[in-house]
């Protein structure tokens, strides 16, 4: 039985990776060159029809969307998501708030703020803006609980981190969420969660600023411009 994680150095693909490391499932890696726009490709259609990564093959069932694969994954292996309806459910909440709100509005932020060819000041600050207030949701229920659906690590946590840890790339303030910055860390001192941001590749350099984070920007810049995001 094999599985296929088809990926790119990206918020949306770690999601994977870290939930698959966490898992201890094996799997085989196949990146995805988006420059050259490989997940336009017509073979990889036939795996994510909406041509964007992550994606999954497991044992030839096919397994698009961060979320939908990591929910499968979590009920695969009966782990980082409860069985109860209750419990299931508040994971599902959180991970459903990743996906309609903080990874969008992460994402429309590093468009105007790094990519978009001219400066929008306004859909700068109404991105990062609406990136802070999500923060401070974060930060308000990490007050309550340890993690986000309650006292368990969840694909929840997995999800999110993989977006707020790239706050500065954003340039979404977290300063003054003690809860979030407690939880960021105790996630990023998991072995799990520090190799799986480095499947396919270590893409830290690009949040900060310097050589590597230039080259990127303008690398996304391009892609931006001839309308081939991940």
């Amino acid at each position: 039985m094999t599985l296929i994680l088809y990926t790119a150095a990206t918020p949306n693909g770690y999601k994977v990776s870290v939930a698959l490391e966490e898992l201890g499932l094996p799997y085989e890696v196949r990146r995805i060159d988006l420059s050259a726009g490989e997940q336009k490709q017509p073979w990889f259609l036939d795996i994510c029809p909406n041509g964007r990564i992550p994606a999954i093959v497991d044992d030839g069932f096919p397994v698009f969307e961060s979320g939908a694969i990591l929910i499968y994954l979590a009920e695969k292996t009966g782990q980082l998501m409860p069985a109860d309806p209750q419990g299931r459910s508040r994971v599902l909440q959180w991970l459903m708030f990743q996906m309609g709100g903080v990874g969008p509005m992460m994402g429309q932020a590093n468009v105007f703020y790094r990519y978009f060819p001219e400066k929008i000041p306004a859909a700068i600050a109404r991105y990062q803006g609406e990136g802070r207030r999500l923060f401070t949701v974060l930060d308000g229920q990490l007050a309550k609980t340890e993690y986000l659906a309650g006292a368990d690590y969840s694909i929840a946590d997995i999800a999110t981190w993989c977006w707020t840890r790239t706050a500065t790339w954003s340039g979404i303030d977290a300063e003054g969420l003690p809860h979030l910055a407690r939880w960021s860390d105790a996630i990023a001192a998991r072995p799990a969660a520090q190799k799986g941001i480095t499947v396919p590749e270590d893409a830290s350099a690009r949040l900060k600023d310097g050589a590597a984070a230039a080259s990127f920007a303008q690398q996304a810049r391009t892609m931006v411009e001839m309308g081939k995001p991940a």
